[in-house]
């Protein structure tokens, strides 16, 4: 399949098969030495029809940062998906992968010079800043460059305030910065938020754009015409965290301050949205060690370690760092006794802490332990501290699925079309799947 590059590195299922169908097989098949990280691309393509539905007006451009596995990036390549950069690195995978300039954000608002120049041969002309610096710098090195000034525009309940390092003050500094643009003649296009990663509060959005479109219209006065509105991301990507709300909010504040008849392009930078539920981890209980606790009270309780063979140096980053919660999945044996339980990485770091106090049915060695919605800000988080092995991923496509993407990348389809692959695809075809089971109401080992 040419679309993917590496037949080598995708297993094929059946269009009746599931995810749960593929980790009941993993499972039986361990334990295993490596944590898996079970890939399903039809999840991420049903979430990109999902988003076009709900958002018809808002182009995504994938933030590469939050899972930058080539299975997933050649998916949404072929999907018509913008990408959003944060490096040259990132950078140079995206133009190396073939996506044109143009579907590219430089969304870093502290870029380094070579980073600069490099965006500047590769015509990569769209980039966010948010300081007087910022754009001197870019004034020096690219001076060509169409501009996005990042205001900022914070949530409440976000797992992580990005205001806290990047985004100007829309009422005290974003004036001052566009008359700055304008005094050194700077090609300033359009404005552009993020509220936080993973945000609780979907009618933040709703006030973000309201406060955008006062800038657009102060811009007016001094000689700018805006054509570009980046909402940012911060959209869950959990099964159980649909995203109807937040596309309600988006929907109705655009509608309100940017009318399709104004011509304003309209995207987001959406990264967990697209893949954390599109990885299912099969870690398995590498050793254990049963502890009495003396209580307060003069009692004793017991509580049981469990070492898997994933932890914060793998996959649960985020858990160790900002709070994101796991679950986990265990098979209930019959009769098992539980006990308050601590849940280990297998590294000798004491910080390798998964889950500190959870009630859990007695496991044994070489069980498994399952968590689902873990795509995002893993792998691209994890190293081999103690020379443990990084998550291995294999990943999964339905054989319907395959075949739709394979004609879109036959030599008569231009893929560098994005609107030519988008218009001439049935969503409801690539959707396969049927209504989501979580694993947790499976009996997923036989």
């Amino acid at each position: 399949m040419s679309v993917l590059k590496c037949p080598a590195d995708l297993t094929l299922i059946s269009d009746e098969m599931s995810i749960g169908d593929v980790v009941r097989d993993i499972i039986r098949q361990g334990p295993h030495e490596e944590p898996l990280h079970v890939l399903d691309l039809d999840d991420v393509v049903q979430k990109h029809y999902g988003w076009r539905e709900q958002m018809p007006r808002v182009r995504p451009f994938y933030a590469v940062k939050c899972n930058d596995d080539p299975r997933i990036l050649q998916t949404l390549i072929t999907l018509g998906v913008g990408f959003d950069c944060a490096s040259k690195g990132e950078l140079e995978r995206m133009l190396d992968l073939g996506v044109k300039p143009e579907r590219i954000i430089f969304a870093q608002p502290a870029k380094s010079i070579p980073s600069l120049l490099y965006a500047r041969s590769k015509q990569v002309a769209v980039m966010t800043f948010d300081s007087a610096i910022e754009l001197e710098k870019i004034h020096q090195y690219y001076p060509e460059a169409q501009l996005v000034l990042r205001m900022r525009h914070d949530a409440l309940k976000v797992r992580c305030l990005l205001g806290k390092k990047f985004g100007c003050d829309p009422v005290k500094e974003a004036p001052a910065l566009l008359r700055k643009a304008a005094k050194l003649r700077m090609n300033v296009v359009g404005i552009s938020f993020h509220v936080g990663s993973d945000c609780e509060e979907h009618e933040v959005y709703y006030d973000a754009v309201k406060m955008a479109r006062s800038l657009f219209d102060y811009a007016k006065t001094i000689g700018y015409e805006l054509s570009l509105l980046d909402i940012g991301g911060g959209f869950p990507g959990d099964h159980n965290k649909p995203i109807d709300r937040y596309a309600q909010a988006v929907n109705r504040a655009i509608d309100h301050f940017f009318p399709a008849e104004e011509n304003v392009r309209i995207i987001a930078e959406p990264g967990r949205y697209y893949v954390a539920s599109a990885v299912t981890l099969v870690s398995f209980v590498d050793s254990k060690r049963i502890v009495t606790e003396r209580q307060e009270d003069g009692t004793e309780r017991t509580r049981i370690f469990y070492y898997l063979n994933d932890g914060i140096f793998g996959t649960f980053y985020c858990t160790a760092h900002e709070g994101q919660e796991a679950i986990p999945i265990v098979q209930r044996k019959t009769d098992a006794n539980e006990y308050s339980s601590s849940v280990w990485g297998p590294t000798c770091d004491v910080m390798d802490l998964i889950l500190p106090d959870i009630l859990l049915p007695e496991l044994d060695i070489g069980d498994s332990v399952v968590f689902e919605n873990v795509g995002a800000y893993s792998l691209v988080t994890s190293c081999r501290f103690n020379g443990f092995p990084l998550p291995k991923v294999i990943a999964y496509l339905r054989e319907g699925t395959w075949k739709i993407l394979e004609d879109l990348t036959a030599p008569s389809v231009a893929l560098a079309s994005a609107h030519s692959l988008e218009d001439g695809m049935d969503g409801k075809v690539l959707v396969t799947l049927q209504n989501y089971t979580p694993l947790a109401e499976t009996n997923y080992l036989v």
